[in-house]
């Protein structure tokens, strides 16, 4: 159980950040941003490189967003020994606004960086940005569309604390799981368009 609550102190302010950037992204605040990451490319079967969703404004969000709950959930964490001792980004490194910035920065670059491939390959397989099969195969790509940002920033992690490949496959199956959760308040608070 330590475990599980050492996961949750360590990735909160990037699931934060993540929450956050999709009320971030709802906002009609500035629009150049609201261009997709792809520029519209179509590649040769046809389909986009990514797609509509994946927007320079979603990317700055994470990025931005990352770094402001990461560096607040520092402030909250030095003023706790319980939060401090079992958080994994002050094992080896001091509890520093400048640590919290770095690493803030590249949790919002591994959350929204390591979505891109899985967007590629669903576009590959015909799959509208948004949206999942509902077959096996729509289980497996609803899985990945959860896990593919947490396994960006369990990755970041892993610059800072060196774990396990259990600790590792840990962090991507309850971040995911807590992904899917999230992503049905979200769904049901009318911030996301489908469930999954």
């Amino acid at each position: 159980m330590t475990t599980i609550a050492e996961m949750y102190i360590s990735l909160l302010p990037v699931i934060l950040a993540g929450a956050l950037n999709m009320v971030w992204c709802k906002l009609h605040l500035i629009k150049f941003l609201e261009r997709p990451i792809d520029n519209n490319i179509v590649l040769k079967d046809g389909h986009r490189l990514f797609g509509e969703n994946k927007t320079w404004k979603g990317l700055a969000g994470m990025v931005v967003l990352g770094i402001l709950c990461t560096v607040l959930w520092g402030l909250i964490c030095s003023g706790s020994d319980y939060l401090s001792a079992h958080n994994y980004l002050y094992r080896n490194y001091e509890n520093t606004v400048m640590h919290n910035v770095l690493m803030g920065l590249l949790f919002g670059l591994g959350y929204a960086l390591f979505e891109l491939p899985n967007s590629f390959i669903k576009r590959r397989m015909n799959i509208a940005p948004g949206k999942s099969n509902k077959n096996l195969r729509g289980v497996l790509t609803i899985f990945f569309d959860q896990a593919d940002s947490v396994i960006g920033c369990t990755l970041v992690l892993c610059l800072v604390y060196k774990m396990s490949i259990l600790l590792f496959l840990g962090f991507v199956f309850l971040g995911a799981l807590t992904h899917i959760i999230i992503n049905i308040l979200l769904y049901f608070a009318h911030l996301r368009k489908n469930m999954f």
